[in-house]
Order: C-alpha cells, then structure tokens, then sequence
C-alpha cells in the first residue's frame, strides 16, 4: 500500500512539473494570440491561477482592441474565483468604467457589489464592507430596476442589514452583562432609533425598560425617584409602540415595579 501511495504522489508531483513547465513556455511566447487562447483554456478548465497570470501579461497589449473587453471580463472573474476580492472589485469596477454600454454590464455591476458582501467580515468584526455592500446593492436595485438580480440584490441587504443588527445588539447586551446599564440603555435606544422597522424591535425596547430599572435600582436614593421615573415613561411607550408584542408583560412587569418603588420612596 505505501509503495501505491508514493506512486500516487509521485505521478501527481510529475504532473504539476509538466503543467509548470508548458505554462512558463506559454508565458514566455511572444505570440500574443497564442498566449489569448491558452489563457482562455486555462479560465474554461478552471485554472485560474494560470489564467490570471497571461490575462495580466496580455492586458496593455490588448487594450484598445475589440478582444479588451472579454480579457477584462475574464481578469476579474480569475481575481473572484481566486477569492481575492478586493482586486475583483477594483476590475469589476475597471471594466465599467471602460464598458458602460456593454451586454455584460448589468452582471458585472452586480458582482462589483457582490464583491463588498464577500468582504463582510463576521458580526463581531468592523462592519465597513458590510455598510458598502448594503450601499452598492442598493445602488444596483435603483440603476436597474427591472433586473432579475434585484431579489437576489434584496436578500444580500436585508443579510447586511441582520448583521449590523447583531453586532449593535451584542455590544449593547455586553454593557448589560457588565453591570453598565446606563450604558446599555443607552446603546439600546441607538439600536431601537436605528433599526426602528427590525423584527425584534421590541426585544431592544424592552433591554431599554429593564437597564433603566436595573440602573435605578442599584442607584442612591437621592437619584432612585428620578430614574424609577425614567424606567416608568419607557414601558409607556413601549405600551404605545407594541401594544401587541408578546413582551409587552413583562414591560408592564417593570412598569408595575417602577410605580410600587416609587410609592415606597414617597413614604
């Protein structure tokens, strides 16, 4: 069995010797044409590595003719496949730039957006591409109105727009872990006035009701009149926003809670 086994890898490190070495013998041809149809083998058999490279060696000799905007197509497309996104955008956006008016156009807007979503780190991380992924699709949907991309478009915004939720989320129920609640209440109500038509709104109305309370709580009496008060005109109007969530109990819990301490101070 280990005899096969180093024959196996014996026969694949030949051949990737050999691809190598026609490669390098294409590269260094001075037959342009040559080196166009190799470099379009390579991208049909999914080599982009191979196609990347004789793509980039042929652009400024090719630039100007009718055989450009193909080999454009192509450069970026190599820089996408190889997930080096940050290139695709700049060749997607290139290859606008030159093509405006090409057939390809509309796809090529596309996967320039597309490229920012690709760059969208985790909830966790700086958001910046998620914000300009987001602002390219939007850009998309409003320049081609009746494109068929636009539900596709949509659906990548409104996963942008969860992220950005839940990193604002998670960094506010971090302050509220920590004990920081004035500080949670605070980064909820940002939340809330930022993603007003979220589907979990009135989740974040409700950390604000109950941060206020637990700041209150572990307030001076001096302040505790005050800021019960605070928690009090907060589930108030979470009773005027959702007045049919499911949550809206345990608000009135808090509100509940908030008068009786109030009562209980004036005494």
């Amino acid at each position: 069995m280990r005899i096969i086994k180093y024959l196996f890898l014996l026969v694949g490190a030949v051949c990737v010797l050999s691809s190598c070495s026609k490669f390098s013998k294409v590269m260094k041809s001075k037959d342009y044409e040559y080196k166009l149809r190799m470099a379009d083998q390579y991208f049909v058999k999914k080599k982009y590595r191979f196609a990347q490279q004789l793509y980039e060696d042929l652009f400024p000799v090719f630039k100007g003719s009718n055989k450009f905007e193909d080999i454009h197509y192509k450069f970026a497309y190599c820089a996408y496949y190889l997930k080096d996104y940050i290139s695709a955008e700049n060749l997607f956006k290139s290859f606008l730039e030159y093509f405006p008016n090409s057939a390809k156009a509309e796809e090529v807007d596309f996967m320039h957006a597309f490229c920012f979503f690709k760059q969208s780190p985790k909830p966790e991380l700086d958001q910046t591409n998620t914000i300009k992924a987001m602002g390219q699709m939007q850009t998309f949907i409003n320049t081609h109105p009746g494109s068929e991309r636009n539900k596709e478009a949509q659906e990548i915004i409104e996963q942008c727009y969860g992220k950005m939720i839940t990193k604002d989320y998670s960094s506010a129920e971090l302050y509220y872990n920590l004990g920081q609640y004035k500080a949670a209440a605070i980064s909820f109500t940002t939340l809330l006035n930022s993603y007003p038509d979220a589907p979990n709104a009135d989740e974040f109305k409700l950390w604000i009701v109950k941060s206020y309370y637990k700041y209150a709580e572990m307030s001076i009496p001096d302040r505790q009149n005050e800021r019960y008060g605070q928690v009090i005109e907060e589930a108030q109007d979470f009773q005027d926003r959702f007045p049919e969530s499911k949550l809206l109990k345990e608000a009135e819990r808090y509100l509940t809670l908030s008068q009786n301490n109030l009562k209980t101070i004036s005494q």
